[in-house]
Protein backbone atom coordinates (compact mmCIF):
# COMPACT_ATOMS: atom_id res chain seq x y z
CA UNK A 1 0.00 0.00 0.00
CA UNK A 2 1.78 3.23 -1.22
CA UNK A 3 0.42 6.47 -0.18
CA UNK A 4 1.19 10.11 -1.82
CA UNK A 5 0.65 12.57 1.26
CA UNK A 6 0.83 16.24 -0.15
CA UNK A 7 1.97 18.94 2.86
CA UNK A 8 0.91 22.25 1.73
CA UNK A 9 2.85 24.15 4.82
CA UNK A 10 6.05 23.10 6.65
CA UNK A 11 4.30 22.89 9.53
CA UNK A 12 1.10 20.45 8.92
CA UNK A 13 1.14 17.03 10.80
CA UNK A 14 -0.24 14.08 9.54
CA UNK A 15 -1.07 12.94 13.23
CA UNK A 16 -3.89 10.32 13.36
CA UNK A 17 -3.53 9.84 9.98
CA UNK A 18 -0.12 8.78 10.01
CA UNK A 19 -1.00 6.67 12.81
CA UNK A 20 -3.69 4.50 11.09
CA UNK A 21 -1.44 4.51 7.85
CA UNK A 22 1.24 2.86 9.45
CA UNK A 23 -1.00 0.44 11.65
CA UNK A 24 -1.64 -0.77 8.07
CA UNK A 25 1.15 -1.10 6.57
CA UNK A 26 1.41 1.84 4.29
CA UNK A 27 4.50 3.38 3.19
CA UNK A 28 4.00 6.97 2.94
CA UNK A 29 5.82 9.05 0.60
CA UNK A 30 5.79 13.35 1.16
CA UNK A 31 5.58 16.00 -1.50
CA UNK A 32 6.17 19.29 -0.34
CA UNK A 33 4.90 21.61 -3.48
CA UNK A 34 5.04 24.83 -1.13
CA UNK A 35 8.48 24.29 -0.70
CA UNK A 36 9.17 23.67 -4.48
CA UNK A 37 8.99 20.35 -4.72
CA UNK A 38 6.99 18.69 -7.86
CA UNK A 39 4.17 16.96 -8.05
CA UNK A 40 4.96 13.32 -8.96
CA UNK A 41 3.55 11.90 -11.81
CA UNK A 42 0.17 9.58 -11.03
CA UNK A 43 0.67 6.56 -12.83
CA UNK A 44 -0.02 3.57 -10.92
CA UNK A 45 2.52 4.11 -8.11
CA UNK A 46 0.27 5.15 -5.03
CA UNK A 47 -3.05 3.31 -4.07
CA UNK A 48 -4.32 6.77 -2.53
CA UNK A 49 -3.56 10.09 -2.19
CA UNK A 50 -4.35 12.53 1.08
CA UNK A 51 -3.75 16.30 0.57
CA UNK A 52 -3.03 18.40 4.02
CA UNK A 53 -4.11 21.60 5.51
CA UNK A 54 -2.27 25.01 4.54
CA UNK A 55 -3.07 28.70 4.91
CA UNK A 56 -3.13 29.49 1.99
CA UNK A 57 -6.74 30.24 -0.21
CA UNK A 58 -7.90 27.02 -2.72
CA UNK A 59 -8.30 29.85 -5.08
CA UNK A 60 -4.57 31.58 -4.78
CA UNK A 61 -2.91 30.33 -7.94
CA UNK A 62 -0.94 33.67 -8.73
CA UNK A 63 0.97 32.65 -5.38
CA UNK A 64 0.83 28.96 -5.65
CA UNK A 65 0.80 27.92 -9.20
CA UNK A 66 0.70 24.37 -8.24
CA UNK A 67 -3.09 24.65 -6.92
CA UNK A 68 -4.69 24.03 -9.86
CA UNK A 69 -1.90 21.04 -10.89
CA UNK A 70 -3.07 19.69 -7.75
CA UNK A 71 -6.46 19.99 -8.18
CA UNK A 72 -6.45 18.12 -11.24
CA UNK A 73 -4.22 15.05 -9.58
CA UNK A 74 -7.26 14.83 -6.99
CA UNK A 75 -9.70 14.67 -9.44
CA UNK A 76 -8.07 11.59 -11.63
CA UNK A 77 -7.27 9.90 -8.34
CA UNK A 78 -10.87 10.46 -7.65
CA UNK A 79 -12.01 9.25 -10.87
CA UNK A 80 -10.16 6.11 -11.21
CA UNK A 81 -11.41 4.98 -7.59
CA UNK A 82 -8.70 5.33 -5.49
CA UNK A 83 -8.55 6.49 -2.39
CA UNK A 84 -8.92 10.15 -1.78
CA UNK A 85 -8.71 12.38 1.28
CA UNK A 86 -8.67 16.04 1.44
CA UNK A 87 -8.01 17.63 5.12
CA UNK A 88 -9.34 21.61 5.66
CA UNK A 89 -7.45 23.03 2.79
CA UNK A 90 -7.45 19.62 1.09
CA UNK A 91 -10.96 19.72 1.13
CA UNK A 92 -11.24 22.77 -0.34
CA UNK A 93 -9.35 22.03 -3.29
CA UNK A 94 -11.44 18.71 -3.54
CA UNK A 95 -14.63 20.68 -3.63
CA UNK A 96 -13.10 22.98 -6.59
CA UNK A 97 -11.76 20.08 -8.81
CA UNK A 98 -15.16 18.85 -8.84
CA UNK A 99 -16.42 22.15 -9.85
CA UNK A 100 -18.05 23.87 -6.38
CA UNK A 101 -17.25 26.99 -5.59
CA UNK A 102 -14.92 28.28 -2.80
CA UNK A 103 -15.91 30.52 -0.35
CA UNK A 104 -13.62 32.75 0.83
CA UNK A 105 -13.63 33.96 4.28
CA UNK A 106 -17.35 32.81 5.15
CA UNK A 107 -16.62 30.51 7.84
CA UNK A 108 -14.20 31.32 10.56
CA UNK A 109 -13.43 28.58 12.71
CA UNK A 110 -10.73 27.82 15.34
CA UNK A 111 -10.29 24.99 18.16
CA UNK A 112 -12.35 22.30 19.37
CA UNK A 113 -15.92 22.42 17.22
CA UNK A 114 -18.75 20.13 17.53
CA UNK A 115 -19.89 18.69 14.41
CA UNK A 116 -23.11 16.53 12.96
CA UNK A 117 -23.23 13.91 11.18
CA UNK A 118 -25.72 14.14 8.35
CA UNK A 119 -28.16 10.95 7.93
CA UNK A 120 -26.10 10.07 5.01
CA UNK A 121 -22.84 10.42 7.19
CA UNK A 122 -24.61 8.33 10.11
CA UNK A 123 -24.23 5.69 7.12
CA UNK A 124 -21.18 6.15 5.68
CA UNK A 125 -17.94 4.02 6.43
CA UNK A 126 -16.12 7.39 7.53
CA UNK A 127 -18.15 8.64 10.04
CA UNK A 128 -20.49 5.62 10.69
CA UNK A 129 -17.82 4.17 13.76
CA UNK A 130 -18.01 7.64 15.92
CA UNK A 131 -21.89 7.59 16.10
CA UNK A 132 -23.65 10.59 16.51
CA UNK A 133 -22.39 14.74 16.99
CA UNK A 134 -18.56 14.69 17.92
CA UNK A 135 -15.99 17.72 18.94
CA UNK A 136 -12.72 17.79 16.40
CA UNK A 137 -10.47 20.53 15.85
CA UNK A 138 -10.56 23.33 13.25
CA UNK A 139 -8.88 26.09 12.03
CA UNK A 140 -10.04 27.80 8.84
CA UNK A 141 -11.43 30.67 7.76
CA UNK A 142 -12.99 29.57 3.91
CA UNK A 143 -15.52 26.91 2.89
CA UNK A 144 -17.39 26.28 -0.43
CA UNK A 145 -20.60 24.83 -1.73
CA UNK A 146 -21.55 21.30 -2.23
CA UNK A 147 -19.75 19.58 -5.39
CA UNK A 148 -22.34 18.22 -7.80
CA UNK A 149 -23.19 14.89 -6.87
CA UNK A 150 -21.58 14.84 -3.54
CA UNK A 151 -23.05 13.35 -0.37
CA UNK A 152 -22.95 15.67 2.56
CA UNK A 153 -21.42 13.79 5.47
CA UNK A 154 -21.08 16.60 8.47
CA UNK A 155 -22.02 20.05 9.12
CA UNK A 156 -22.32 22.40 11.71
CA UNK A 157 -23.61 25.78 12.48
CA UNK A 158 -20.56 27.67 10.91
CA UNK A 159 -20.03 25.75 8.01
CA UNK A 160 -22.82 23.21 6.09
CA UNK A 161 -20.23 21.34 4.44
CA UNK A 162 -17.99 19.41 7.05
CA UNK A 163 -17.69 16.44 5.22
CA UNK A 164 -18.19 14.82 1.63
CA UNK A 165 -17.60 12.16 -0.14
CA UNK A 166 -17.73 11.72 -4.19
CA UNK A 167 -17.88 8.50 -5.61
CA UNK A 168 -16.67 5.19 -3.43
CA UNK A 169 -13.53 6.94 -1.81
CA UNK A 170 -12.97 10.11 -2.56
CA UNK A 171 -13.60 12.26 1.00
CA UNK A 172 -13.10 15.98 1.78
CA UNK A 173 -13.54 17.34 5.88
CA UNK A 174 -13.23 20.79 6.38
CA UNK A 175 -12.15 19.62 10.19
CA UNK A 176 -8.92 18.59 10.96
CA UNK A 177 -9.16 15.13 12.29
CA UNK A 178 -5.79 13.99 12.25
CA UNK A 179 -5.14 17.29 15.54
CA UNK A 180 -4.47 15.10 18.10
CA UNK A 181 -3.87 17.34 21.75
CA UNK A 182 -0.41 16.76 21.03
CA UNK A 183 -0.62 18.69 17.66
CA UNK A 184 -3.00 21.17 19.30
CA UNK A 185 -0.48 21.70 21.77
CA UNK A 186 2.44 21.96 18.98
CA UNK A 187 -0.02 24.92 16.98
CA UNK A 188 0.08 26.58 20.35
CA UNK A 189 3.07 26.53 21.26
CA UNK A 190 4.01 28.21 17.42
CA UNK A 191 1.39 30.53 17.13
CA UNK A 192 0.61 32.11 20.27
CA UNK A 193 0.60 36.00 19.37
CA UNK A 194 -1.85 34.48 15.90
CA UNK A 195 -3.97 32.77 18.13
CA UNK A 196 -4.21 35.72 20.69
CA UNK A 197 -5.36 37.70 18.05
CA UNK A 198 -8.08 35.08 16.43
CA UNK A 199 -9.24 33.77 19.70
CA UNK A 200 -8.61 36.39 22.21
CA UNK A 201 -8.46 34.23 25.35
CA UNK A 202 -8.09 30.75 23.99
CA UNK A 203 -4.66 30.06 25.35
CA UNK A 204 -5.05 30.73 28.79
CA UNK A 205 -8.24 28.38 28.69
CA UNK A 206 -6.36 25.42 26.70
CA UNK A 207 -5.73 23.34 29.46
CA UNK A 208 -8.85 23.09 30.51
CA UNK A 209 -10.54 22.97 27.35
CA UNK A 210 -8.42 20.16 26.30
CA UNK A 211 -8.93 18.07 28.96
CA UNK A 212 -12.75 18.11 28.75
CA UNK A 213 -13.02 17.82 24.98
CA UNK A 214 -9.48 16.79 23.74
CA UNK A 215 -10.06 13.38 24.98
CA UNK A 216 -13.12 12.47 22.60
CA UNK A 217 -11.93 14.33 19.53
CA UNK A 218 -8.75 12.17 20.00
CA UNK A 219 -10.92 9.24 19.48
CA UNK A 220 -13.58 10.16 16.78
CA UNK A 221 -10.12 11.34 14.69
CA UNK A 222 -8.67 8.49 14.97
CA UNK A 223 -11.69 6.47 14.61
CA UNK A 224 -12.25 8.61 11.10
CA UNK A 225 -8.32 8.09 9.56
CA UNK A 226 -8.76 4.25 10.10
CA UNK A 227 -12.09 4.00 8.50
CA UNK A 228 -10.44 6.06 5.53
CA UNK A 229 -7.42 3.82 5.46
CA UNK A 230 -9.78 0.83 5.25
CA UNK A 231 -10.95 2.15 2.12
CA UNK A 232 -7.43 1.84 0.60
CA UNK A 233 -7.25 -1.91 0.84
CA UNK A 234 -10.65 -2.16 0.04
CA UNK A 235 -10.17 -0.16 -3.92
CA UNK A 236 -6.98 -2.21 -4.07
CA UNK A 237 -8.58 -5.69 -3.57
CA UNK A 238 -11.43 -4.53 -6.36
CA UNK A 239 -8.66 -3.11 -8.33
CA UNK A 240 -7.07 -6.31 -8.59
CA UNK A 241 -10.48 -8.63 -8.95
CA UNK A 242 -10.75 -5.87 -12.26
CA UNK A 243 -7.52 -7.03 -13.44
CA UNK A 244 -8.28 -10.65 -13.19
CA UNK A 245 -11.09 -10.55 -15.25
CA UNK A 246 -9.97 -8.45 -17.43
CA UNK A 247 -7.01 -11.08 -17.61
CA UNK A 248 -9.22 -14.03 -18.13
Amino acid sequence: MRVLVVENDRITALGQIKTALLEAGAEIELCRPHAGEALPSDGPAFDALVVMGGPQSAVDDERHPYLPALCAMMRRYGDAGKSVLGVCLGSQLLARSYGATNLIGEAFEFGWCDIQPTEQGLADPLLASVGGAFPIFQWHSDTFTLPEGAVRLAHNQTASNQAFRIGRATYGTQFHFEVDRSVATWWRDLFPEQIERMAPGWIDSFDATAAARGPDADAAGLAIARAWVSTIAAGMETQDLVTVGSAA
